[in-house]
């Protein structure tokens, strides 16, 4: 095995990955709770708010000297909080591990939950909440999440609503806080100059006495039906996703379903980039993506356009649904989009950060640890068959639209069949 894991008494996991040819340490410290466990009652953007908090501070910590005390070792740190996990990461010089641990873990265990920082904080939100809804492609992304996944736990927006964050109080975070945070809920991943024992001892010293038992989730299936969810205005440029369901997560196909992906939508010399922006310059910006959780899935094509070419543009792009649902994808495509995400894997080696993400991210959801080698094997088993296969599942299934632009919901339905 390539990392090697190890679980506290408490039940917190510690896995790492040694590179001894670097000098730095990536750390992430992944809470098993994100946005889709979230009470919609009263909880609504809790998971991304209590991210913001952690960096306040604890009662012995305040927010000016956690970010005074990474500064000072030159430490790059963050948070980043998903529908599924929460992370608090750090990456920092192999001599300052012990400098990172002692302030990740203090501000997990004992956060403070000021009542002035928690106010201030709760404006940053709401206007981290206002850019977004500023930006029309994060809106027509928002709407695509919410047709794809309707009436699911996935469907709430990972930042709240404005609404939802006013009225959050103190107890309403702190009450998340302790449901979903505790000791068996967590997993610490790092890579780096380090040795696995010897990080083991210092997150045991440091986070040995906090308890917890391990969290469960709402899992279920989604089979979305056709809808088009549109925000009207009136904007130069059109913001339209056209998707449907995708997999889960740890679907075996999903090999198959990166590499019809990046045919299909990822880089300038795939299907939709070239058709559309290439040789016809219907827009500046188009591309496939896919998005897979742990009970389900959901595949989109983005492009934004002129709206008076919006009906050309989605009209070229089933087209090439069509197309590659018939005659499958060539052999050229096929070996370039291998070839592709191999140098992508490649280059993704060469980073601390991505390897602790991939490392934390993977343990936290339960997916087997993959060597680099057995991801190439698996790459290299797809077939022109197989992703052909896929695409006829995904691409024939209920199609569904999120989208920004001047038109009425009417005017989208169409594209829907």
């Amino acid at each position: 095995m390539y990392y090697d894991l190890t679980t506290l008494p408490n039940g917190l996991r510690v896995i790492t990955e040694t590179m001894p040819s670097v000098r730095s340490v990536s750390i992430g410290c992944w809470a098993d709770t994100g946005t889709r466990d979230e009470d919609i009652s009263h909880e609504h953007g809790a998971s991304h708010f209590l991210e913001h908090l952690l960096f306040k501070g604890s009662e012995t910590m305040s927010a000016r000297e956690v970010s005074e005390t990474f500064d000072a070792i030159g430490a790059e740190s963050n948070a980043f909080t998903s529908k599924e996990a929460t992370c608090y990461w750090t990456r920092l010089l192999d001599q300052d591990v012990a400098t990172g641990l002692d302030v990740l873990s203090e501000i997990i265990q004992r956060p403070a939950f000021r009542a002035n920082e928690i106010d201030s904080e709760r404006l940053v939100v709401i206007e981290e909440i206002n850019m977004n809804d500023d930006d029309p492609n994060d809106v027509a992304f928002e709407n695509f999440t919410t047709a794809a996944f309707s009436g699911h736990p996935l469907e709430a927006p990972v930042l709240g609503t404005r609404d939802s964050i006013r009225a959050m109080t103190r107890d309403d975070i702190k009450g998340y806080w302790e449901r979903r945070y505790g000791a068996g809920s967590m997993v610490v991943a790092a890579v780096g100059n380090l040795a696995h024992e010897q990080f083991v001892d210092m997150v045991a010293e440091r986070f040995s006495e906090w308890d917890g038992p391990s969290v469960d989730h709402r899992l279920a299936d989604v089979t979305p039906q056709p809808r088009v969810e549109l925000t009207r205005r009136d904007t130069e440029q059109a913001h339209i996703i056209l998707g449907g369901k995708g997999l889960r997560r740890d679907d075996e196909r999903r090999w198959e379903y990166q590499v019809l992906n990046h045919i299909m939508g990822s880089g300038m010399s795939s299907r939709l980039f070239r058709e559309v922006r290439e040789e016809r310059g219907l827009a500046y910006s188009v591309y496939a993506f896919r998005l897979a959780y742990s009970d389900a899935g959901a595949w989109g094509v983005y492009v934004g356009t002129t709206p008076s070419q919006t009906d050309t543009a989605i009209k070229v792009i089933r087209d090439e649904l069509e197309k590659v649902m018939e005659e499958g994808v060539t052999e050229s495509e096929l070996e370039r989009a291998k070839g592709s995400m191999r140098g992508g894997l490649a280059l993704a080696l060469e980073d601390t950060t991505s390897r602790m993400v991939r490392l934390g991210r993977d343990e936290i959801a339960g997916l087997p640890h993959l060597s680099t080698d057995e991801r190439l094997k698996r790459l290299d088993a797809v077939t022109r068959e197989s992703v052909k296969k896929i695409a006829q599942e995904l691409y024939s299934a209920e199609r569904l639209i999120g989208a920004v632009g001047p038109f009425e919901t009417a005017d989208l339905e169409p594209y829907l069949t």
